[in-house]
């Protein structure tokens, strides 16, 4: 029977160090984040950012903007917020309306407020093993991983998906401990590949949102199991991969909620205090 992971003793740990950093600078960071509309989960988010924010003596100033607001003014009033010298960090709450591009809108931050690792500058600080504000749900895997103080020297490690905020990020950090990292996508699955690939994973992180995705029949013996996927099934929340069986076969697996969800805001509070020591 495998471990759980979860994702609170692990934060709890990094809140300590955020702590004595936020102390040791010369004045409180502050988080700048943007919502627009009404959208729950967005909500939902703003609140354990701000309760996260408070906790650790970070001010956190939410602006609530119209849900038709147009590109141009969104981009206007992030232009403001990279001027103001009091923000030391900006976060624009996903998903964006249509007519909003949001990679447009993520080059708009200043790369050194730019607490979620969006900006290309940040990204390719990443790819070229320079030092950094990365991915905070990818840092969050990262974490989990390291809590299990197992090496991820030549481990076989597969990502399924391959999104801007976990996938991409995610095999580049796991190239960065020289795990042999192989990543999956709709076009592994529309080939036929992804039971062939899941099941010589030792390390096996998934960040799709389709629930029931990986059989639980598919889990190498022994292996890590990292589910970032959220999803809402008959008015329970579960991942990507089914548990219960994949549990009995894996050492390590996170359980959903409860596993990389806690650690992610931590890491948004980490990286925020990372922008403000480069900017102070």
């Amino acid at each position: 029977m495998a471990k759980l992971l979860e994702g609170r003793p692990v934060a709890e740990k990094i809140k300590q160090e955020i702590k004595s950093q936020v102390l040791s600078l010369k004045q409180a960071p502050v988080l700048a984040s943007i919502l627009i509309g009404d959208n729950p989960g967005a909500a939902s988010y703003v609140k354990s950012q701000a309760k996260a924010a408070e906790g650790l003596g970070i001010v956190y100033k939410l602006f609530q903007l119209d849900q038709n607001i147009t590109e141009k003014d969104l981009i206007d009033f992030i232009l403001k917020l990279n001027a103001d010298k009091t923000v030391n960090g900006i976060i624009v709450q996903m998903p964006l309306p249509r007519h909003i591009d949001c990679r447009k809108i993520s080059e708009v931050i200043q790369p050194l407020k730019d607490v979620e690792g969006l900006h290309p500058e940040n990204r390719g600080k990443l790819f070229f093993s320079r030092p950094g504000v990365f991915s905070c749900t990818a840092s969050a895997v990262m974490e989990l991983l390291n809590s299990t103080g197992i090496d991820l020297y030549g481990k076989e490690a597969v990502v399924v998906g391959h999104s801007q905020i976990v996938g991409k990020p995610l095999a580049l950090l796991l190239l960065e401990k020289f795990a042999t990292v192989t990543v999956c996508h709709i076009g592994t699955s529309k080939a036929g590949k992804l039971e062939e690939h899941v099941r010589r994973a030792e390390v096996l992180i998934v960040a799709v949102g389709k629930a029931g995705l990986i059989k639980g029949d598919w889990i190498k013996e022994g292996s890590i199991v990292i589910d970032v996927g959220i999803n809402r099934v008959d008015d329970k929340i579960v991942g990507d991969v089914e548990f219960e069986p994949a549990q009995k076969r894996a050492a390590y697996i996170t359980p959903v909620p409860g596993g990389v969800g806690p650690l992610t805001v931590t890491m948004l509070m980490r990286n925020l205090v990372e922008a403000a020591k480069a900017q102070q």
